[in-house]
C-alpha cells in the first residue's frame, strides 16, 4: 500500500495566529513547525499501525514550508516545500497511490469563524470556484487525486476543515485539533490528545479504505479566482490560459481538473 499525505502548517493544535504560520524564522514559527511535525509523525505511526509495511509520501504543503526536517518520520519519504518548487499540479505519481491524507488542514477562505482560513493565499485571494461552487484547498486536491481514482480518506485540521471535508466526502475520517472560534482564536486539543487522535484516526482511515470513493468533479471543468482588492490579475491573465471576468476575477476552461492551472 502506498499513502500520501499533504500537511499545512494553519490546522496543528497549538496554532492560530498568523505570526506562526507566515514567512520569518520566529520563535512562534518554529513551535508552530513542531507542532505540525509532531502530528504529521503520529499520522504516520497510525498508519504503520494498519499496515506495516506501508509506503508513505509526505508533501510540505505550506508555502513557505512547514516540517522541521530532522524531526521526521524515519519510515517515510518527504517533498520539502512542495507547494512553492512544484504547485499543486504537479503531484508525483498520483495515480500509483492508494490514498491521500491530510495533515494540519485549514478551511477555505471566507468561512466564518475559522482560524487563519485561505484559500492558497491568505495575502491574494478572495475565493476560488470550482464549476460554479466556492472550493477549498481539501477539494481542489481531493479532486486533482480523485481524478485518478484515488480517494481522500482522511483529515486532521480545525472543525471547520473537518466540516468542508465532509461535505465533499462524508465518509471521510476527520480529527478536530481545535475549534474555530475566530479567524485567530480558537478552543484546542492538548498537544498529546491531538496527537493521540490523529494517530487512532489515521489507522481508522486505513481500515475503512475501501469504504470511502474517490473525490470527483464534473468536466469539462471550469475554474474562477477573485483577488482581493489591490491584487493585479496580470501574471494570470499573461499565462494565456485564463480569460479577464473582471478587474479582480480571472476564469479558465478546462477539459479536466488535472489540465487547469493555478
Amino acid at each position: 500500500m502506498k499513502i500520501y499525505i499533504v500537511t499545512d502548517l494553519e490546522g496543528p493544535a497549538g496554532v492560530n495566529m498568523w505570526v506562526q504560520t507566515r514567512e520569518g524564522a520566529t520563535p512562534e514559527n518554529l513551535a508552530a513547525k513542531h507542532l505540525l511535525t509532531a502530528e504529521t509523525n503520529a499520522a504516520i505511526e497510525g498508519i504503520l499501525d494498519a499496515e506495516p509495511n506501508c509506503e508513505i509520501t509526505v508533501m510540505d504543503g505550506h508555502g513557505s514550508g512547514g516540517l522541521i526536517y530532522e524531526e521526521l518520520h524515519p519510515r517515510a519519504k518527504y517533498i520539502m516545500h512542495g507547494v512553492r518548487d512544484a504547485g499543486y499540479n504537479s503531484f508525483a505519481n498520483a495515480a500509483s497511490y492508494d490514498a491521500l491524507m491530510f495533515v494540519g488542514q485549514h478551511a477555505m477562505a471566507g468561512t466564518p469563524a475559522a482560524p487563519l482560513c485561505h484559500t492558497f493565499s491568505s495575502r491574494s485571494i478572495e475565493y476560488y470556484k470550482l464549476n460554479g461552487q466556492f472550493i477549498g484547498e481539501t477539494g481542489y486536491i481531493a479532486a486533482q487525486f480523485g481524478y485518478y481514482n484515488v480517494p481522500t480518506i482522511f483529515l486532521a485540521g480545525d472543525d471547520k476543515a473537518c466540516t468542508e471535508a465532509k461535505s465533499h466526502i462524508p465518509n471521510i475520517v476527520t480529527v478536530a485539533t481545535k475549534e474555530g472560534l475566530g479567524v485567530q482564536f480558537a478552543l484546542h486539543l492538548s498537544a498529546e490528545t491531538a496527537r493521540h487522535q490523529i494517530r487512532a484516526g489515521a489507522t481508522e482511515a486505513i481500515r475503512q479504505i475501501n469504504e470511502i470513493p474517490p473525490f470527483k468533479i464534473d468536466e469539462p471543468c471550469t475554474l474562477e479566482i477573485r483577488v482581493l482588492e489591490g491584487i493585479d490579475i496580470q501574471n494570470w491573465l499573461a499565462s494565456g490560459k485564463y480569460e479577464k471576468k473582471d478587474e479582480r476575477t480571472v476564469v479558465q476552461h478546462a477539459r479536466n481538473i488535472a489540465e487547469l492551472t493555478r
